[in-house]
């Protein structure tokens, strides 16, 4: 395909999916439990849930309870890929990413590992962050050769403050961090407030239900600490990272300035923008999704 065939490809779908999504009823008005149904059981506009024979599932000790993690495993891996899932915080589980991490074994001939965090609002902050820091260290200490970290949406932030933690506490094992559309500073980028009502996965509206069960009763300053806000993070001292981001996705400013202020921090860093790519278009059926996830593939690889 040319590039303008997939930019066609692109519009055309985004198109089916405004008018698919305004059929349903948002997700900030439903209950989580019912979102959480309803992705399992293959309603709603996302390719329905196909779980891997090949995949396993381990638990491993975490500060808030046993943690469950989703393996694939290649023969002989050249080293382990530490997968977050996105959901904005409150959706989304490990097993719902067996497609993407066995096409990024199979690409990488690396070991997958993806975290079953503890969601929100159930376990608001710190317990999901909590969790994948207990994930990243015990990954860092059972698995040998390349490491990377990273994930999609709320999984790219939840990464970064993983990195974050872990260096703060002299902890290093990390080579790099594929960061894909991720949210860094939750009182919002000009992106993000200038979204209005329009809704392509997200709309204004969800992304501010999400934050309120994520961060409950959280003044705007304390959601501009660099815990709950990496982009105000020190930076020094992290791993390269990808950062991947299509230009429609209201959280475009958050990859933008991350890469920006990672890069500026002495870090390596590559960004990664896609024409007219919503939030979340590499789980679609599209063109620039395949090229955007074989480009992470590649990066992962190293």
């Amino acid at each position: 395909m040319t590039d303008d065939d997939v930019l066609a490809e692109t519009r055309a779908f985004n198109e089916l999916l405004a008018a698919a999504l305004a059929e349903l009823p948002s997700v900030h008005t439903l209950p989580p439990e019912e979102t959480r149904r309803a992705r399992r059981e293959g309603r709603g506009v996302f390719p329905p849930l196909v779980f891997a024979e090949q995949a396993r599932m381990i638990e491993i000790p975490g500060r808030g309870g046993p943690i469950s993690l989703r393996l694939v495993e290649p023969e002989s891996p050249r080293g382990a890929y530490l997968h977050i899932h996105g959901g904005g915080w409150t959706i989304g589980s490990a097993d719902g990413q067996d497609l993407l991490l066995v096409e990024l074994a199979e690409q990488t001939g690396m070991t997958m590992v993806s975290v079953e965090y503890r969601l929100a609002p159930e376990h608001p902050f710190p317990a999901g962050p909590d969790d994948c820091e207990d994930a990243a260290r015990w990954f860092v200490e059972h698995y040998p050769g390349r490491l990377v970290i990273g994930g999609e949406s709320s999984g790219a932030h939840l990464a970064v403050l993983s990195l974050l933690r872990l260096r703060d506490a002299g902890v290093r094992g990390f080579d790099a961090a594929n960061l894909v559309f991720g949210p860094y500073d939750l009182t919002g980028t000009p992106s993000r407030r200038l979204w209005g009502d329009r809704d392509l996965i997200l709309s204004s509206q969800i992304m501010d239900w999400f934050a309120d069960c994520f961060l409950p009763g959280m003044s705007h300053d304390e959601r501009q600490d660099p815990a709950v806000s990496p982009l105000y993070a020190d930076l020094r001292g992290l791993p390269a990272a990808l950062f991947s981001c299509g230009t429609l996705d209201p959280l475009l400013d958050d990859s933008l300035f991350m890469e920006a202020r990672w890069r500026a921090a002495g870090n390596e860093t590559s960004l990664s923008l896609w024409p007219e790519g919503v939030h979340a278009y590499t789980a679609f059926p599209l063109e620039i999704a395949r090229r955007s996830r074989a480009e992470q593939a590649t990066f992962i690889r190293g």
